[in-house]
């Protein structure tokens, strides 16, 4: 299934001035669907750190050096996470609020490693008083719920999906 995001995807992954990018939409809308169909059809591999499946990966982010944090990721995770070849897929992200802050080391000392971070109560996470948001140094995404032309080329209807776009 091909969403509509994956176009704007594929120009954030190209982009030599690439930020790490924050996926935000309401529930049950496909972005982790979405960034793992995209990360395993564009890159070598994905390290998928879902915060709220496993809580341990909390700990990686006690600094904000981007090469202790991979480091420790990759121990945990038992996969490498390589700049250039892996997309490194922060999901449920709210349930770390440092890894958000972490995104902009990312950008700062470790720009050439492709970072997406989402989640579904993020909203919540963005807006505590607590949260410092790292301005400028991340770039945000919103995930619509799925288009009727995006379920039309999902069902195998793409004749139908050019001709209501071309009227």
């Amino acid at each position: 299934m091909k969403r509509n995001l994956e176009t704007i995807l594929e120009s954030w992954q190209k982009d030599s001035r690439r930020r790490p990018l924050l996926l935000r939409g309401a529930r049950q809308v496909g972005k982790t669907f979405t960034v793992m169909q995209f990360g395993k059809s564009h890159f070598d591999n994905v390290a998928e750190i879902n915060f709220e499946q496993n809580p341990r990966f909390k700990e990686c982010f006690a600094s904000f050096d981007p090469r202790s944090v991979i480091e420790n990721l990759s121990a945990i995770a038992r996969t490498d996470i390589i700049p250039g070849r892996t997309l490194l897929f922060f999901d449920e992200i709210q349930e770390c609020p440092a890894a958000i802050t972490a995104m902009r080391y990312f950008f700062e000392q470790l720009p050439e490693l492709h970072v997406i971070g989402a989640g579904s109560l993020l909203e919540l996470a963005l807006h505590s008083e607590h949260f410092k948001m790292p301005v400028g140094r991340i770039q945000f995404l919103f995930m619509q719920p799925m288009s009727f032309f995006e379920y039309l080329e999902a069902a195998g209807e793409s004749r139908s999906r050019i001709l209501l776009e071309d009227c």
